[in-house]
Parts: C-alpha cells; structure tokens; sequence
C-alpha cells in the first residue's frame, strides 16, 4: 500500500507544478496513468466483454470461483470511483467494474437505451458473458437504481445488494441539485469551468485532492459530454422509479447515505427503510454523495460486514 501512495503522490506532485497552467490534456494523462498504475496495484486488470453486442470495458479481479461483487458508478461517472473501495474485496469476492453504457471507455452511442431496466438487463448480460450465476451488486446513485432494479427484477440472479446513496425514488425534501434539475438546468450539463467547479463542489463533501490540470480535464470531459449526458438523464430521470415498486426487493439489503449529499438529499432513507422492510442502514454523518471515494476504506469496511453476515 505505501508503495502505491508514493507512486500516485510522486505522480500528482510531481506535475502540480505543471498543472497550475490547467493544462487538460497533460492532466487527462496524468489522470489515466495514475488510475491504470492504481487499479493494478490493487489487481484489477481491465478487459474489454462483450455485453449484448456492447464492447464494455471492466475491471476485473481476484478468484472467479469466489462469491462475484459488481460495483456499478453513477451517472457521469465510470468505473475509476471504485478501486480504492474494491481493494477491500478483491481476496475475497471475483470483483467486477464495468463502465455502464454511455460511460467511461465503454463510450455513448445514440441508439442505445440508457434507462435503468435495459442497463439492468446488462449487467446479467455482463454475468453471462463472465459465467457468474449469482452476483452482489454494489451501486451509487444511478448505480444504486440499477442495483436495486436487478433485485426487483431478477432476485434469482442476486445475492445481496448494496445501494449508496442510490437514485430511485422520490425524495421529501429534494436536494438543491433536484430543484435545479426539476426546473430546467441540470447541474450536470456544464458549459464551462466555472460551472464545471461549482457541479464538482457538491458531488462530494469531503473529496480527495486532484491537481487543477486534473480538475481542468475533468472539465473539459464533462463540456465534450453535454449532449450525451442529457440524453442519457432524461432515459432515466423519473422514469422506471421504483417507489411503487420497493416491496419487489426481497433481497438483502444495504443502503449507505452520506448525510450531507447535496446531490440526492438524505430524507430518502426512510423511503426506501418503508419499502424495502429487510434493509440495513448507514448513515455518514460526514459525508456527501460518494462515500466510496470520500471515505473507502470505511465505506468498503461496513459493506464488507454486511456482505459477509449468513453466507
């Protein structure tokens, strides 16, 4: 572990220097490099799976006759949010962490439904493909939905599903980021950096440190996507909720909320703790809508003890 620290830090430091220009495609090499140096330290390797005729691009790692654990990231996001947590399980479980459809090296076509039951349908075609009969299923935000959406639709098919601070449902009081969503002007769909800056600072309530030709990348990334991010929001935004439909969820369960997420406000726990009677609930007090990047070594720890209970 000391040596991945030194390598990422002398990697980040070593081009901070560099980064106060904000140069975005130094900083997108940066990023890739230290991630692909990251996610093999912790033995992830990335592999390309044909997934319903969508080349998907995963980490994958550890046993493959262990129990599997498919981590899902959320809207915007791709499969670089999970390996600090995922370190935490790659002795134990076959871990698995594919770019969704429309995300990450996976990429975006147009022609693809990008609501929660076709991307549920391929993560069982990820399964398939993989051999995995049964899997866990770990997801944030939009991830979370489709995690909960595979243990309303295919129980048979899950084990346990973990859902941090997951999309879904309906929110008593809505986040600042809903109402700005509900009204027209999704925080996601930034025009520049200014406004890539001000979406970053509520994606998380404690998030690690980047150097700005990083954050200038990122920027650049998220402007590149506008487009496609809009259309990817509206096939799933209020559409396939599962308010109505949280009784379906037979599994166990655990839900993990950051109290202080601005993206998807907490009065959603009791929500989904009405619908879904068998689930187990955290609650940071600390944290905000990624605990899994926030904190991963206590986020992965509580997971790590649900998934571990009556196997």
């Amino acid at each position: 572990m000391k040596s991945f620290k030194f390598t990422l830090g002398a990697l980040l430091v070593g081009t901070a220097v560099w980064g106060i220009s904000g140069n975005a495609t130094v900083g997108k090499t940066v990023f890739e490099t230290a991630t692909a140096v990251e996610a093999k330290l912790y033995g992830l390797e990335k592999r390309t799976i044909d997934v319903n005729g969508i080349p998907t691009v995963a980490y994958v790692g550890g046993d493959a006759s262990k129990p599997a654990i498919i981590m899902l990231h959320g809207y915007s996001a791709d499969k670089d949010v999970w390996p600090r947590f995922a370190k935490a399980f790659v002795n134990d479980y076959f871990v698995v962490i594919p770019d969704m459809a429309g995300h990450g090296e996976t990429g975006f076509k147009p022609d693809w439904a990008y609501d929660a039951p076709s991307q549920a349908q391929r993560v069982i075609g990820l399964m398939d493909a993989l051999n995995i009969k049964k899997a866990n299923v770990v997801g944030n935000s939009m991830g979370g939905f489709i995690a909960a959406t595979l243990g309303a639709n295919v129980p048979e098919r899950i084990i346990k599903v973990v859902a941090i601070d997951p999309a879904g449902v309906q929110s008593p009081t809505p986040s600042e980021a809903i109402k700005q969503i509900d009204s027209g002007n999704n925080p996601f769909l930034v025009k520049n950096r200014a406004e890539f800056d001000s979406f970053y600072a509520i994606t998380m309530a404690q998030p690690p440190w980047l150097p700005d030709m990083v954050m200038a990348a990122m920027a650049q990334g998220y402007i590149q996507r506008r487009e496609e991010l809009a259309q990817i929001h509206k096939a799933f935004h209020n559409k396939d909720f599962l308010d109505d439909r949280l009784a379906d969820i037979k599994t166990p369960f655990m839900l993990v909320w950051g109290k202080k997420d601005a993206l998807l406000d907490v009065s959603a726990v009791p929500v989904w703790k009405a619908g879904v009677p068998q689930a187990e609930v955290v609650v940071f007090e600390e944290l905000g809508h990624m605990p899994m990047v926030e904190a991963p070594e206590k986020s992965a720890a509580v997971v790590s003890e649900f998934l571990k209970k009556n196997q």
